[in-house]
């Protein structure tokens, strides 16, 4: 089968020919039809992420059919089923954060496209329950960001609590369908992008943003809360400046740069700084529930498998608007 690999000898991937996998006890044969482009993927090749499988196949926004279901799967899935598969592929259970119903941050996990070969590629393999059945509303190029961007997003702006005002700093794949949830709530919202991006900013303003600007420029009032997606540390003192007394900043990326010190009075007056790490498999049911409920706006830009590596430049130098796509199959 077809397949983009990540070796580590350079930063790029190269087109493979690999032997198809085989669904394994508990798991799922799935053919892929679409793989969205996340971050994490750039932040995999570009070596900023270095414990990853090698060679690995990269990609944790899978859309496909089940083509094969291994023993022990049960009925939650046939064959033919249209299904995702997110970044948390496999926890071990055991340990006290499992226990604790606190998988994301399990001792041993596997992640998907990262230490478990993932979605560059027509075929592959994943734990059943860890997989999610998609809305019917969205296509699945449309449905491929929800497995991450849309996951994470969700996540990070449950960590959000119930703040009105809320700042969306790196307005991207997560930050583009967050937006619309948090408008769908009645929350106020102010995304922040790269100076100059324009194309952004009115992408924000479309999708229910109140307002949208540089992220050197000030809200128009204080933030509640403020959520970071873009992968700037920079930016952490920046939101601090921003909220108010008693509010919390959100880092909803798996790897940001060096924060830089900051005097302790932007973070007096009861303000946080918070992390998301991962998911549950509970973040990804609740999600794809809300999902089903409201009609959220996918802004893709699609590419073939076989330019992997173009879609991976375009999202590193910023050309992306909204998620990129990688179409596998019809």
């Amino acid at each position: 089968m077809r397949a983009m690999l990540y070796d580590g000898a350079a930063p790029i991937l190269r087109a493979a020919e690999v032997g198809d996998p085989v669904a394994g006890p508990g798991q799922l044969l799935i053919n892929v039809t679409a793989c969205g482009v996340c971050r994490t993927d750039l932040h995999l090749v570009d070596g900023e992420l270095p414990q990853s499988k090698r060679p690995v196949i990269p990609g944790h926004e899978v859309v496909g059919r089940v083509a094969a279901v291994g023993p022990g799967v049960g009925e939650f899935f046939s064959v033919g089923d249209r299904v995702g598969v997110p970044w948390l592929g496999h926890t071990c259970g055991e340990c006290p954060y499992c226990i604790d119903e606190r998988e994301n941050l399990c001792d041993a996990p596997g992640f998907t496209g990262y230490t478990l070969d993932g979605g560059y590629a027509e075929r592959m393999v994943a734990e059943s329950h860890f997989c999610l059945h998609i809305p019917r509303r969205y296509s699945d190029i449309e449905a491929a960001p929800l497995l991450c961007a849309g996951l994470i997003g969700y996540r990070t702006l449950r960590m959000a609590g119930h703040a009105r005002r809320l700042g969306i700093y790196g307005f991207g794949a997560a930050a583009h369908i967050v937006a619309q949830v948090a408008h769908h709530q009645g929350r106020t919202v102010f995304a922040f992008t790269r100076p100059g991006d324009t194309a952004a900013q009115q992408l924000a303003l479309q999708l229910g943003a109140d307002w949208a600007g540089s992220s050197a420029e000030r809200a128009p009032d204080e933030l509640d809360a403020a959520l970071i997606f873009a992968p700037a540390g920079e930016l952490v003192p920046v939101a601090l400046r921003a909220v108010c007394r008693g509010g919390v900043v959100v880092c909803g990326g798996i790897h940001m740069s060096d924060v830089p010190s900051f005097p302790y009075s932007l973070l007096w007056g009861e303000r946080r700084i918070v992390s998301v790490a991962n998911l549950t498999r509970a973040d990804g049911v609740d999600f794809m529930r809300y999902a089903t409920e409201i009609p959220l706006r996918m802004q893709t830009q699609v590419y073939p498998l076989a330019e992997a590596n173009r879609a991976l430049a375009d999202l590193r130098g910023g050309r992306v608007l909204g998620a990129a796509v990688l179409r596998v199959a019809e």
